[in-house]
């Protein structure tokens, strides 16, 4: 009843309209913060190189992914970051729009196959930001994607270990010096079906007016990162490289969107 409260004060602050296109929200969706339409924009993407997503250039490998540790298996996105997924994650992460977790993870569902098995886990934000925003959006995306695929969400394994700028403004070669070394991680627990620290388990993310979801719990050491965009990929393979370090064999990453090709070496959102 909380979750629920808490979303209608949401809604009741925010405007009647979607965030994306200023439409007015119909009576029949009263509680949608982006419009159907606007959901319908958003473009998939379709899968290029069978590692990090990417199209696959004419001759030759996938140089996009080439330097990522070896730890990092996978990376996938749901959707291009065009103008309604680029409005959604600037309301999720600067407009105290909390709910918008649950618009990204339902386009995640839509787009995106279900992880055979591990723990979600969603990249720490610096504690600045997290005291300024007062939530970490990866988290809330991790979490409601908990709730849809009935997965775990592991918070706490992955941590920051120092403030880092804004990856917006910086080249592709000044984001990878940025996070270099941001991040540390506990090691994997000795058993299979272990518990990690600060793991939240299914029933745990579940708001207390929704059934909780039905599927076995997973049992497989395998984290997979959650984010809400990737642009070059250096903070997810800073991440990797964290938990690589700590003893975890292999890790896979998510995201909600990425950036254009044309869009890395320029300014992200």
């Amino acid at each position: 009843m909380r979750q629920a409260a808490l979303r209608s004060l949401e809604r009741f602050l925010l405007p009647n309209a979607c965030v994306a296109c200023d439409t007015v929200v119909g009576s029949n969706e009263p509680d949608a913060l982006v419009c159907a339409v606007c959901r319908s924009r958003t473009r998939r993407v379709p899968m290029g190189c069978p590692r990090c997503q990417q199209p696959v250039p004419p001759v030759g490998p996938c140089r996009f992914c080439q330097d990522w540790t070896p730890a990092l298996s996978n990376v996938t996105s749901a959707v291009w970051l065009g103008p309604e997924a680029r409005a959604i994650i600037h309301n999720l992460k600067y407009g105290n729009a909390g709910s918008l977790a649950d618009v990204v993870a339902d386009i995640i569902v839509k787009y995106v196959a279900q992880p055979s098995g591990g723990w979600l886990m969603p990249i720490p934000i610096a504690r600045r930001r997290l005291r300024d925003r007062g939530y970490n959006q990866a988290a809330l995306v991790a979490r409601s994607l908990g709730i849809r695929w009935g997965l775990p969400v592991a918070e706490g394994v992955l941590r920051r270990t120092r403030e880092t700028k804004t990856q917006t403004a910086l080249t592709p070669e000044a984001r990878v010096a940025n996070v270099a070394g941001a991040f540390a991680a506990d090691r994997p627990p000795k058993r299979i079906g272990g518990r990690a620290p600060g793991l939240v388990g299914v029933s745990d993310v579940c708001p207390s007016d929704l059934p909780p979801p039905r599927g076995p719990t997973p049992r497989a050491r395998i984290p997979v990162l959650i984010d809400d965009v990737m642009t070059t990929g250096a903070t997810l393979d800073a991440a990797a490289h964290a938990l690589a370090a700590a003893g975890w064999p292999q890790i896979s990453a998510m995201t909600f969107a990425r950036a254009m090709p044309y869009e890395i070496g320029a300014a992200g959102p």
